[in-house]
C-alpha cells in the first residue's frame, strides 16, 4: 500500500467515527427540538439578545432544559424503585400492561433490553469461548443465566453485526473462561477477525517489508 493510501486510511479511521457521532447527535437534537412538549416551553419575561434568538439559542436552551428535567425525573423514579411503594407500583404497571396483547410484547422486550444494557451483571460482560464442535471454538458472552438442568446460557453474536446472534445453552465444561477484556472480544467480532494482532510480533507494513515477506514465503 502506497504512502498516500495509508494516510487516507488512517485519516478515515479517525474521522469517520467522529462523523457518525456528529450525525447521531444532530439527529437526536433535531428530534428533541421538534418534540411537541419541548416546543411548548416558553421563556416568559426573559429578554434574549436578538443575535441569540436568531442563532437558535432559545431552542438549544429548551432542549437542555428538557434533558435536565428528564434526568431529574429518571433519578426520582430510580430512587422510588428502591422503596416498597415503588416496587409495588412497578408490579401493578407490569400487570396492567401485560393485559394488552400487542403492547405487552413491546413493553417486555424493551424493558429487558434496557435492563440488560444498563444493569447487567459482571457475568454479562465476560467474554468466553465455547466449543460447538471438536476443535472449533467461537467467541460468546455469558448472560449469568442458567437452565433448569444446569446449563449456562451464553450469547454468541455474529460478525461483524453484533446486534444479531444466537442464544446457546451449553454445558459448563464446554465453556472456556478467558482473561480478555470486553473491548478486545468486541473488536475481534466487529472486525470479522481482522482486528486481532499477535503480541510480540513486529510486522513491517511498508512496501519493502511486504515485498520481503513475500520472498520469504
Amino acid at each position: 500500500m502506497s504512502s498516500w493510501k495509508r494516510d487516507v486510511a488512517s485519516g478515515l479511521v479517525v474521522l469517520l467515527p467522529l462523523l457518525v457521532i456528529a450525525f447521531v447527535v444532530s439527529w437526536v437534537y433535531q428530534k428533541l427540538a421538534t418534540f411537541p412538549l419541548i416546543e411548548r416551553i416558553t421563556f416568559r419575561n426573559v429578554d434574549f439578545p436578538v443575535w441569540f434568538v436568531e442563532a437558535g439559542g432559545e431552542q438549544v436552551l429548551k432542549v437542555i432544559l428538557a434533558l435536565v428535567v428528564f434526568f431529574m425525573l429518571t433519578l426520582a423514579v430510580g430512587y422510588l424503585m428502591r422503596t416498597t411503594v415503588g416496587r409495588l407500583g412497578e408490579d401493578v404497571l407490569d400487570r396492567v400492561v401485560n393485559f394488552v396483547p400487542g403492547l405487552r410484547v413491546v413493553y417486555n422486550a424493551s424493558k429487558l433490553a434496557v435492563e440488560t444494557a444498563l444493569t447487567g451483571t459482571d457475568e454479562l460482560q465476560a467474554p468466553v469461548r465455547i466449543e460447538l464442535l471438536p476443535g472449533l471454538r467461537m467467541t460468546a458472552f455469558k448472560t449469568g443465566k442458567r437452565t433448569d438442568d444446569g446449563r449456562d446460557i451464553v450469547f454468541m453474536p455474529t460478525a461483524p453485526n453484533i446486534t444479531t446472534g444466537f442464544v446457546i445453552e451449553a454445558d459448563p465444561e464446554r465453556i472456556e473462561e478467558t482473561d480478555e477484556k470486553v473491548e478486545e472480544a468486541l473488536t475481534r467480532i466487529l472486525s470479522a477477525g481482522f482486528g486481532d494482532a499477535d503480541e510480540g510480533v513486529d510486522i513491517d507494513v511498508t512496501d519493502e517489508g511486504i515485498e520481503d515477506l513475500g520472498r520469504v514465503r
